[in-house]
């Protein structure tokens, strides 16, 4: 049965009550927030570099239900895209970082992989990847990463020029790459990292990282500080935990949490306002997706943040299990944000790419 077929089938579900494919559709939700077994994991992991095939399918509505939409709260719908590829391994990308021109990225799959290549474009809109490769992540030793005992979820990635750093949701680590001693090919060291991470839950760690630039926070409290934001690591008062690691203010504060969303990646604005992109399930509503918005300026040691939602999308919209977000300004001043989804290596599921702007 076609995708579409599928998610028509659902949206009439959502009208008139249960039906098979509604039933089907909501295990897809439900794969979405529950990882299938190690051994598929690892059975699906890059083992060596090699250059990779995706195919492309234009998304041409965000809501199918209405196609004249296209303002979704404060994001105007781009483009997306169903990727598709028969190489193994791809899919489960849990985070994505772009270039300036939002063209070339880097991503990285929960299955301990890097994925690199350019997105192309066509009159503004995402047509598809050109010039993609895969290759393992490599620890300190030179071997792939997915050689140690539950070090393949890796989930999470920020960037500062050649230096990459990514989570292993799993062993709650922390790994730094410089991409200027072999790109994909460097050796990951392991970061130093607080007690609390080191406690977070089992597969509900380390889910997003962002680097706040030297420079770049006004009130340098910041600068050079390492934000890791844990997916359902929760404080004494139910909220989501986060840490400072490095910089002039190390430690560890609070994201509130509301309506029962766990944190699935964030990106960093020029603006210094910090995009949080959430998740949640049920089976009344199946899989929700929000983005929120937090001031730089309101993380410290010991702090409680919030912030508006920006988004809010579930499955009458093209979602599926959105794990990465990004954020690239384009020649016309416009900011463009990049979703990406993890599908878990599933045939129930989809790796969607999404473009939207920013509008307010």
């Amino acid at each position: 049965m076609s995708t579409q077929s599928s998610r028509r089938s659902f949206i009439g579900y959502a009208a008139a009550g249960f039906s098979t494919l509604a039933v089907s559709r909501l295990a897809r939700a439900q794969v979405a927030t529950e990882p299938p077994p190690r051994a598929l994991q690892v059975e699906n992991a890059v083992v060596e570099p090699v250059s990779v095939e995706v195919n492309a399918r234009a998304i041409p509505n965000f809501e199918p239900r209405d196609r004249t939409r296209t303002r979704f709260g404060s994001l105007e719908y781009r483009s997306g895209l169903v990727l598709t590829s028969p190489y193994r391994g791809f899919g489960g990308l849990s985070g994505i970082r772009l270039d300036a021109k939002g063209e070339g990225f880097l991503a990285v799959s929960d299955q301990g992989g890097w994925f690199t290549g350019r997105i192309r474009y066509s009159g503004g809109k995402m047509a598809g990847l050109d010039d993609v490769e895969a290759a393992p992540l490599l620890g300190a030793e030179g071997r792939p990463i997915t050689e140690k005992r539950l070090w393949w979820d890796s989930e999470s990635i920020a960037r500062e020029g050649d230096v990459v750093y990514v989570g292993l949701e799993r062993v709650n680590q922390i790994l730094r790459y410089d991409f200027s001693k072999g790109g994909t090919r460097a050796r990951g060291e392991v970061v130093p990292v607080p007690a609390g991470i080191r406690k977070l839950p089992f597969n509900k760690g380390l889910e997003a990282l962002v680097v706040v630039p030297k420079g770049k926070d006004r009130n340098m409290l910041l600068a050079g500080t390492l934000i890791a934001f844990s997916e359902r690591g929760l404080d004494a008062d139910g909220n989501l935990t986060a840490f400072l690691i490095g910089g002039p203010t190390p430690g560890q504060f609070s994201v509130r949490r509301t309506e029962k969303y766990d944190i699935s990646d964030a990106v960093l604005l020029p603006s210094d306002e910090l995009l949080i992109l959430e998740r949640k399930f049920s089976w009344f509503t199946g899989v929700n997706i929000r983005i929120r918005s937090i001031p730089l300026k309101s993380i410290a040691p010991g702090a409680l943040v919030d912030g508006p939602a920006l988004f809010a999308a579930d499955l009458g919209h093209e979602v599926d299990n959105m794990e990465g977000i990004d954020a690239h300004v384009t020649s016309e001043g416009e900011t463009v944000l990049t979703l990406i989804s993890d599908d878990n290596f599933s045939m129930l599921q989809r790796t969607l790419l999404l473009q939207f702007t920013l509008v307010e």
